[in-house]
């Protein structure tokens, strides 16, 4: 916020004056736009600026010369909903918990009964659309919500503007249009990135002259995998003998996400909103590894490894970052809260800041200095459609440990030497394996964490089979 200056006025309408100046922004010029780009399931080795030669990313590459690229950045969760509650929150999905994608159950005939969760983001909690919107931004969310349906919608959490948000968390109807998502006037075969996209693009348009705030989220490249029949062609062309775990459909779908992303980028240059404006580009969680190759990373989706949780991460706000630097310092979803904050000078609520998690990383994004971090956590006690099993982990520096809730195992690796988690230290390292398991009931308990229970009928169901 640019500094006010305070005329002498009487002392009543002083306090007044003072008040409203933290509420209200002066006008779009001093103030910092927010644009954060979501994509669902894509994976941290997706992209070519992550180091893909098979997808054609030509628009997210640019962004990432604009800007700065985190290699170790992670979502809260192997899995969609928890994450984006995060982000929307700044809280660790165990503290509010929202630990499994809306919908999720246990299967039938599993060892653990998965823990208990809400099926909604609380109304209780100040989204950071809420707390933009109270600072004077208009506030708007295209594409992918999943964080409950009525009334717990993008616009009953502090967002003007709701276009397609729904409470499933796949396109209802697959990618072409018309389906049964909230998209009013859609044209026959239509592709639904492409409609989000120019969505995307007309509420920049309509807010142009004040402060805004766009979430942008794509359903690409979530299943249905479908993508445009000549981009399918294209990537079929591109294949090379031999090659494996690399689905031309799926490619399409990532080139189809970077083709939107460019109308976005393309309409605030137009705009001369560029320099003003901060640009994210973020996924909820790992890629499904039946369609994507995740290496060197270990598994995907639904696990807790890395391929789960690491996930590609570009920011982009000339004059405050460096273009083309990058930071190998670990971050997490819910350190996007207060980071936005601090780049539009919005103070939030004081009593949700409190209760949050995250931490700024404006100190990384300007290169002076480190966010003071004891580690990241995370808590998934649930079994997924993709094979992961209910656990929990936490990294601290080159360290992870990951405790599995069925039999109670844990496994350590060095990340710096391991990235692929291949080598389990947990049985030549006891003490670092001591240390960082404590570290990972300490927190569970800070939390309130909820953890699963037996299955009564696990016994029974097995003994049938």
């Amino acid at each position: 916020m640019g500094r006010l200056a305070v005329p002498r006025l009487p002392e009543t309408l002083l306090v007044v004056f003072v008040v409203s100046a933290f509420l209200v922004p002066a006008s779009a010029a001093e103030h910092t736009n927010v644009v954060f780009i979501l994509a669902d399931d894509l994976g941290w080795a997706d992209l070519g600026c992550y180091g893909n030669s098979y997808h054609r990313t030509p628009n997210l590459d640019r962004l990432a010369a604009g800007g700065m690229r985190f290699t170790n950045a992670y979502a809260a969760s192997s899995v969609c909903s928890p994450t984006r509650s995060s982000i929307m929150s700044g809280k660790y999905p165990a503290r509010n918990d929202l630990t499994v994608w809306l919908g999720g159950r246990t299967p039938p005939g599993r060892k653990l009964i998965h823990a208990p969760t809400v099926n909604h983001l609380a109304l209780e909690e100040v989204t950071i659309a809420e707390a933009l919107k109270a600072a004077g931004y208009t506030t708007g969310a295209v594409g992918k919500w999943h964080l409950g349906g009525k009334p717990y919608l993008p616009e009953d959490q502090g967002f003007d503007v709701n276009v397609a948000g729904t409470h499933s968390g796949s396109p209802a109807g697959g990618y072409f249009l018309p389906n049964k998502m909230n998209l009013p006037g859609a044209q026959k075969g239509e592709y639904l990135t492409d409609r989000l996209g120019d969505e995307g693009v007309k509420f920049i348009e309509a807010n142009r002259g004040k402060p805004f705030f766009l979430y942008q989220s794509f359903h690409s490249v979530h299943t249905p995998i479908q993508g445009r029949k000549e981009l399918v062609e294209l990537y079929k062309k591109r294949m090379k003998p031999g090659r494996k775990n690399f689905n031309p459909t799926y490619a399409a779908m990532v080139h189809s996400l970077d083709e939107n992303v460019g109308k976005i980028i393309n309409k605030l240059d137009e705009l001369n909103l560029t320099d003003r404006t901060a640009v994210f580009f973020f996924s909820d969680n790992g890629g499904f590894h039946r369609v994507t190759s995740n290496k060197p990373l270990r598994a995907g989706k639904g696990y807790s490894y890395e391929g789960g949780h690491r996930e590609p991460l570009i920011v982009r706000l000339p004059g405050k970052i460096k273009p083309g630097s990058v930071c190998d310092v670990p971050v997490t979803s819910v350190d996007f809260y207060p980071t936005i904050l601090e780049l539009t000078g919005v103070k939030g609520d004081p009593k949700h800041n409190a209760q949050t998690d995250g931490l700024s990383i404006v100190p990384l994004l300007e290169e002076t200095g480190v966010p003071k971090r004891e580690a990241i956590y995370w808590h998934y006690p649930h079994y997924s459609p993709q094979g992961g099993t209910p656990s929990g982990a936490v990294r601290a520096g080159d360290y992870k440990l990951i405790e599995f809730f069925e039999d109670g195992h844990v496994e350590l690796y060095n990340l710096k030497d391991d990235i692929g988690e291949k080598n389990d230290l947990a049985e030549s390292m006891p003490e670092k394996t001591k240390e960082l398991h404590k570290m990972l009931l300490d927190w569970r308990k800070r939390m309130d964490a909820k953890l699963p229970s037996p299955n009564p009928s696990f016994g029974e169901a097995k003994s049938k089979r």
